[in-house]
């Protein structure tokens, strides 16, 4: 058994988009938008993508083994799709189809037939499935390798002081039982604690670490890791990352709209305006987005009035400062949002 091969050949995806990026980075600013594109599927979450990715990184699954598997799971959640088996009917959450302006479209699917007619409406449909992720570019490999030609990533980065509050919140929710018990990702033991999958090796600098400490640790772990593996990458696959900084969208959406349409070789829809105005994009402010229930439980407030960009970065500095964070610790921070600025925030700071 120790030289059997997995193996799936048939395949139902055609092309599958990830909106991959940090826990504060955007996502669900973002998602709604792209979901209104031709073609797009309404988004979804794959944890057990994810974690396959998680035990690849981690040597506890063979790389065939994990290839087979995230075919398997893209030809599933696809298939399922096309059905409205996967599709979340909850109205108040973001990914709900009835926050989608499709919304017949999966009402339409649960009444139809499926089954054996779903791959002949896929081959003529073309749907793009759509998933947001979280830091999967940094571990991503298989699935380039598993649906080779028809994987796309679109990879949000955001300036580190706007993701800080929410990756805390985050650390202190998670700390807690009920708050452990809702998190669906890879974890790995270390002594009495259980950490992170990407924390390996950097186990005991983590267990030392405050909730805004873990945050930044975090922050600077995935950048690095996410910035490695797009390095690594084949020259063939390069095509297939498109890099959106949050800010810049949200300014001016435009030009990003265009390049988008290309990347994926579709079009916007009648119903993307529309989005864009539900999501406050263009805006004038870059904090200043939609009072989302959601968005308030992971740290957002208004933008204060007569604050510069600038002012608005200060008071999310202030926010670690008053967490007791350790200099070396800020001093990472300061380092990310330096780099960050110079490369992005030019132009608006």
């Amino acid at each position: 058994m120790k030289n059997l091969k997995t193996i799936r050949k048939s395949s139902l995806l055609t092309k599958v988009l990830f909106v991959d990026g940090q826990a504060g980075c955007g996502k669900t600013m973002f998602t709604p938008i792209i979901s209104s594109f031709n073609r797009l599927e309404i988004f979804n979450y794959s944890s057990e993508i994810e974690n396959i990715c998680a035990l690849n990184f981690l040597k506890k699954i063979s790389y065939d083994a994990a290839l087979s598997m995230i075919k398997i799971q893209l030809d599933l959640f696809l298939y399922e799709t096309m059905m409205s088996r996967r599709a979340n009917f909850r109205p108040t959450d973001v990914s709900s189809v009835f926050k989608n302006p499709n919304y017949m479209k999966y009402l339409d699917r649960l009444i139809s037939k499926g089954d054996e007619l779903v791959p002949g409406r896929i081959k003529k449909e073309k749907p793009i499935l759509h998933f947001a992720s979280h830091n999967l570019l940094a571990f991503s490999n298989p699935i380039f390798d598993s649906s080779k030609n028809k994987v796309f990533f679109i990879e949000i980065v955001r300036h580190p002081l706007y993701q800080l509050i929410q990756q805390t919140i985050n650390y202190k929710k998670s700390s807690t039982i009920s708050g452990s018990s809702r998190y669906f990702f890879i974890r790995i033991k270390y002594k009495n604690h259980q950490i992170p999958f990407r924390f390996v090796g950097n186990e005991k600098e983590y267990i030392n670490c405050n909730a805004v400490e873990k945050a930044i640790l975090d922050m600077n772990l995935v950048k690095k890791l996410t910035d490695n593996n797009k390095k690594n990458i084949s020259r063939k696959n390069k095509n297939k990352i498109m890099t959106i900084p949050f800010e810049l969208f949200a300014l001016n959406p435009y030009p990003y709209i265009k390049k988008i349409e290309s990347f994926l070789n579709t079009a916007v829809s009648k119903n993307t305006n529309n989005l864009l105005i539900e999501q406050n994009v263009p805006r004038k402010k870059i904090s200043d987005g939609i009072p989302l229930d959601i968005y308030k439980r992971c740290g957002w407030k208004p933008p204060i009035k007569n604050f510069t960009e600038r002012d608005e970065l200060s008071l999310r500095r202030d926010f670690a400062l008053k967490g007791k964070t350790r200099k070396s610790y800020m001093n990472i921070l300061d380092k990310m949002s330096y780099q960050y600025e110079k490369k992005y925030l030019g132009e608006i700071l």
